[in-house]
């Protein structure tokens, strides 16, 4: 085995700040004087020396051009070019006025900064800033025996390692692997849905290896470029042949294999959108249940040989996602946790992201929102916050548990980190105590970077981002086979409260140990994950209008139903099958009876609903009352109405006392 793992594996990206604890505006007021203090929104700390972006009132004419060329200007031209039919979106966030100034050799876009703030056209001075990475992405090369596991819902072989879907708290993982720390999706898999090609999550990261043979069949592809790799930009969009995306760094081919690159984007595209069902390596979120029906992955590359990831070049990879009709966006990028500390702060110093990110979210590329979803790493530093673009309050910012269903311990968390996925994490000895990694993630890898092998483990927010990511393309794939729409903050209401507590289980461990690797105390985390651990099924349930209740596996308990049928539920008639001792029989199909492991069939006695599943999973029960009197009213005699509610049943390893989320 090839083990490269130092700390952390992550595609958080960042700054070196001198400010990244200080007021911006005060840096910005010692680093420059006159008109360019009052017009530069950022500094000039880790920016690209060579270009400098320009917030210009309107368009420029010749003789501006001219004004700016004499000054040390080379070029200038659009930060990000126009889509037609996008005209009026892209002026109500102002794309329209963003400009990149290309400077003169042997100038600096500090040196003529200056000067351009000098003319009155010029409304805005940003500093293209470099994101760093603060990782060197190292991996851990998958070198396990393939072998499918008797009764999976896929024959994908390396499923049977994937605790991330299936948690069953197996020691061969980790030895403090915990039962239902998992994304609850095998039964959304073999009941519900597996995905859709008109649902697209475009990766914005390293570029995606679109040859990989777990990834080729769920790759976006530009049909417009009908003749390939032809030199030639042939649908007129700017880009010279982007058949699965673009690489905004190198500003061509996507690429995959260079000098310091680390599989990163391949690996969260594998987390997303891996093939299903295929007899191939491993199984992912929305990948489909048969070849070419899953979710399609998009590459927008903003890295590439150790470099890249400029505020010029992200802008251009989302805007490039919105107008090609992706859908969700899953960044593992951000700034340096604590430079920023509100979204006010933010949006000032860095307008050209925070508006590129509001234009993804307004364009509607799928059936069922009125909007984009754009989901962010929260960060990995072991911060109190989430870092930025992901803080932002309308973003959804993922933080990381390990196999043990706790917060991993790089993991950022506090304001800003709105949801919790799983991100891997490694120092966790299994039960033969022979390995430290089988509690990262799994997933596909180029193997012209990790010693011939298509699959690797990762660790980091940024595998815990690609979870959600995929959720939400599984969720409107979804909602669109049942034909139902919602506004963007109705689907992200239901993605927050679709969610398993964690705060009980960090309270109930009290304690943390890895090996050989320091923890801080679990408290600091206590009320600070988010709304908690994703649950899948329960925003399938969400998504169809059926509430879901939570119950503890492994004994008979009882379900107070005043929730579903009102303070009236202990005094109303029940329909059913008649059992022993008043008891009502309530309505169970075979796949939710096998799903739960029933230790008996489930019935109403006292108006609470009585269960008792064997197995961690998910299912429907079918309950049915009579409203308004003691008997469904008919031609023979005077009665109610029969009322049914479908109520989702997930059996998880602990109960909270709060049903959940909040």
């Amino acid at each position: 085995m090839k083990f490269r793992l130092f700390l952390i594996t992550s595609a958080l990206v960042s700054l070196a700040l001198a400010c990244s604890k200080t007021n911006e505006s005060e840096v910005i007021e010692s680093e420059f004087e006159g008109t360019l203090a009052t017009k530069a929104i950022n500094t000039s700390k880790g920016s690209d020396e060579g270009t400098i972006l320009l917030y210009l009132e309107s368009a420029p004419d010749e003789a501006f051009i001219e004004s700016l060329k004499a000054r040390g200007a080379s070029s200038i031209e659009r930060m990000l070019p126009s889509t037609p039919g996008k005209e009026d979106l892209e002026k109500r966030f102002g794309l329209d006025k963003w400009y990149v100034v290309t400077v003169d050799e042997g100038n600096t876009a500090v040196g003529v900064a200056p000067a351009f703030a000098e003319f009155d056209e010029v409304e805005a001075i940003q500093f293209n800033t470099i994101f760093e990475k603060t990782s060197d992405y190292n991996t851990v090369v998958y070198s396990g025996t393939p072998a499918t596991k008797a009764g999976a819902v896929f024959n994908d072989p390396y499923l049977s390692v994937q605790w991330n879907y299936k948690n069953d708290g197996d020691g061969a993982i980790a030895a403090d692997a915990y039962a239902g720390g998992d994304i609850n999706i095998t039964n959304v898999w073999s009941q519900l849905c597996t995905g859709d090609p008109d649902i697209i999550v475009a990766v914005v990261d390293e570029g995606v290896k679109y040859t990989h043979p777990d990834l080729a069949a769920n790759m976006w592809v530009n049909t417009k470029e009908a003749n390939g790799t032809s030199g030639t930009d042939d649908d007129g969009n700017g880009y010279v042949d982007d058949i699965y995306g673009y690489n905004f760094c190198d500003d061509g081919p996507i690429t995959w294999a260079a000098e310091g690159d680390s599989g990163h984007g391949t690996h969260c595209a594998g987390v997303i959108a891996a093939v299903n069902n295929n007899g191939v390596g491993i199984s992912s979120v929305a990948g489909g249940g048969s070849l070419g029906n899953g979710c399609k992955i998009m590459s927008c590359q903003i890295f590439s040989n150790d470099t890249g990831g400029s505020t010029a070049m992200t802008a251009k990879a989302i805007k490039y996602a919105a107008d090609n009709g992706a859908s969700v966006i899953s960044c593992s990028f951000g700034y340096t946790g604590g430079a920023y500390l509100s979204d006010s702060a933010f949006r000032k110093a860095h307008s050209a992201e925070a508006d590129i990110v509001a234009y993804f979210e307004a364009c509607n590329n799928n059936p069922v929102l009125d909007g984009n979803i754009a989901v962010f790493a929260a960060g990995n530093n072991g911060d109190p916050y989430a870092t930025y673009p992901g803080a932002l309050a309308d973003v959804i910012s993922v933080s990381a548990y390990g196999p043990d269903f706790l917060p991993a311990y790089y993991t950022n968390y506090g304001p800003g980190c709105n949801i919790v996925a799983p991100g891997g994490e490694a120092y966790h000895i299994d039960a033969a105590k022979t390995t430290l990694v089988k509690g990262m993630i799994l997933s596909t890898m180029p193997s012209e970077i990790n010693d011939g092998e298509h699959y690797g483990y990762m660790q980091g927010t940024s595998m815990a981002a690609p979870h959600v990511s995929g959720i939400v393309a599984l969720a409107m794939a979804y909602a669109k086979k049942l034909g139902r729409t919602f506004t963007v903050q109705e689907f992200k209401n239901m993605l927050m409260s679709s969610a398993n507590d964690i705060d009980s289980r960090i309270s109930s461990v009290g304690t943390k140990t890895l090996y050989n690797h320091s923890f801080p105390a679990l408290s600091n985390y206590y009320h600070k994950m988010g709304t908690g651990g994703i649950d899948t099924w329960q925003l399938m349930m969400a998504i169809e209008g059926i509430p879901s209740i939570i119950v503890e596996c492994g004994r008979k308990q009882y379900v107070d139903l005043s929730s579903y049928f009102g303070t009236a539920s202990t005094s109303l008639t029940y329909v059913g099958e008649e059992m022993d001792d008043d008891a009502v029989g309530v309505e169970v199909d075979d796949a939710t009876y096998a799903a739960l492991g029933l230790q008996e069939d489930p019935y109403i006695k006292y108006g609470r609903l009585y269960i008792h599943p064997t197995k961690i999973a998910s299912g429907k029960v079918k309950i049915t009352v009579v409203g308004g009197g003691y008997v469904i009213g008919g031609d023979d005699e005077i009665g109610g109405m029969e009322v049914s509610q479908e109520i989702s049943v997930v059996s998880r390893g602990f109960k909270s006392s709060n049903q959940g989320w909040l």
